[in-house]
C-alpha cells in the first residue's frame, strides 16, 4: 500500500504545480452554472426547480475537462511503461491515479456546490443530501471517466471519443443525484437514490480499475 499512496501523493503534487488546470475545472463549473440565469430567466422558483440538475449537468461537463490529464502525460514521457512493468498491480496503480485525480478534482466540485447551489437559489433542505450524492457521484465519473482516459489513450481525437464513451455511462448518477436532491427537497426520503448512487460506486470501483488495467497495458504494448 505504500506504493499505492506514494502514486496518489506524486499525482497530487503533479495537479498542485498545474494548478491553473484545476482552477479551470472550478471556474467552468461557475461559469456555466452561472449562464442558466440569463438563458431562462432569474425568477427565484424556476431557478429553485431547475438548481439540482443545473449542479448534476455542470458538475458533470466540469469535469470531463479534467479526464485527459489522466494518462495522457504518463504515456507521453514514458512512465507508462515503467507503471505496466512495475510489481504492483496495474488496476492498483490504475485506483491510486483515480484517487489522486478525484481528490484534486471531485472534492473541489463537491466543495463549490452550495455556493452554485445558494447562487441558483437551492431550498435549504437540498443541501446535505446533494453534498451526499454529490461525494457518491463525483467519485463514479472519476472511475468512469478513468475507463474512457484508458480506452481511449494514445488515439487520435482522443477527447471526441471519450465525451462519447463516457457521457452516456453517467446518465444514470445524473437521473439518481438530482432525483434525490429533488426528493429531499420536495419533503421526501432520498435514502433509495443515495444507495442506488452507494450500488453504483461498488460496482464501478470493481470494474473500471480493471478495466483500466486492461486498456493501459494495451496502450503500453
Amino acid at each position: 500500500m505504500s506504493a499505492f499512496f506514494a502514486l496518489v501523493g506524486r499525482d497530487i503534487r503533479i495537479a498542485l504545480r498545474q494548478l491553473s488546470d484545476t482552477l479551470m475545472v472550478i471556474v467552468f463549473f461557475v461559469i456555466a452554472a452561472a449562464l442558466f440565469p440569463f438563458g431562462v430567466g432569474p425568477e427565484p422558483n424556476l431557478l429553485a426547480r431547475m438548481a439540482p440538475g443545473i449542479l448534476w449537468v455542470t458538475a458533470l461537463l466540469a469535469a470531463m475537462l479534467s479526464f485527459d490529464r489522466l494518462f495522457q502525460n504518463d504515456y507521453e514521457d514514458g512512465t507508462l511503461e515503467l507503471l505496466v512493468v512495475s510489481p504492483q498491480p496495474l488496476w492498483l496503480t490504475a485506483l491510486a491515479k483515480i484517487s489522486a485525480h478525484w481528490l484534486t478534482t471531485g472534492l473541489p466540485l463537491l466543495v463549490a456546490s452550495p455556493v452554485i447551489g445558494i447562487m441558483l437559489n437551492l431550498e435549504p433542505q437540498g443541501y446535505g443530501v446533494l453534498l451526499a450524492a454529490m461525494a457518491l457521484g463525483t467519485a463514479i465519473i472519476s472511475l468512469v471517466g478513468a475507463l474512457g482516459a484508458a480506452l481511449t489513450l494514445g488515439s487520435r481525437r482522443s477527447g471526441v471519443l471519450l465525451s462519447l464513451l463516457v457521457l452516456p455511462l453517467v446518465i444514470p448518477v445524473l437521473i439518481f443525484g438530482a432525483g434525490a436532491v429533488d426528493a429531499a427537497i420536495g419533503g421526501f426520503a432520498a435514502t433509495q437514490q443515495i444507495l442506488l448512487l452507494g450500488g453504483l460506486l461498488l460496482a464501478c470501483l470493481v470494474l473500471c480499475p480493471w478495466g483500466c488495467a486492461v486498456a493501459l497495458r494495451m496502450a503500453a504494448e
